[in-house]
């Protein structure tokens, strides 16, 4: 067993299985009501599977939306494939679940939002950068307490 816990891992774990728990009631029985869903997902995941020219079009990231057209919508254990509407011409999707960075349902004011992982490797590197990097005033005096600065906004009042 591990030296600690990492919640953060079963925390996304969780919140991935709701999306997936969601689009599966989707897929079944429809959108319900006024929902619908803004997906943002990371373009560079490998398992990401789009047309070429969209992953041109955003090579970083894409924002979906599940609302009034979608076709085909088919939830695995792993993640989900959708044809979408863009621009009058119809696209498959394949979204992995751990490609999302955020899962938003504006009707009911829901979202989700998934920080970056850092794999052991990446972790390894950040370490050695942060030992190489200069500490910051903070870091320098963690036991120091900070004075509140306060700021006049009469200089931005007209």
């Amino acid at each position: 067993m591990a030296n600690a816990i990492d919640y953060g891992t079963l925390m996304h774990h969780a919140m991935r299985g709701l999306i997936r728990q969601v689009l599966d009631g989707i897929a079944h029985e429809g959108l319900p009501g006024d929902h619908h869903f803004f997906i943002t997902l990371n373009t560079h995941h490998p398992d990401v599977e789009m047309a070429e020219w969209l992953r041109a079009r955003y090579p970083d990231e894409i924002t979906i939306v599940i609302q009034n057209w979608f076709e085909d919508l088919v939830v695995e254990e792993e993640g989900f494939a959708i044809t979408l509407n863009f621009g009058n011409a119809p696209e498959r999707l394949y979204v992995p679940f751990d490609a999302i960075s955020t899962f938003v349902d504006p009707s009911v004011e829901f979202g989700l939002r998934f920080e970056t992982q850092i794999d052991d490797e990446d972790e390894e590197s950040a370490e050695e950068d942060d030992a190489e990097a200069p500490m910051s005033v903070a870091e320098e005096t963690p036991d120091t307490p900070r004075e509140a600065e306060v700021v006049s906004l009469d200089k931005f009042r007209k």
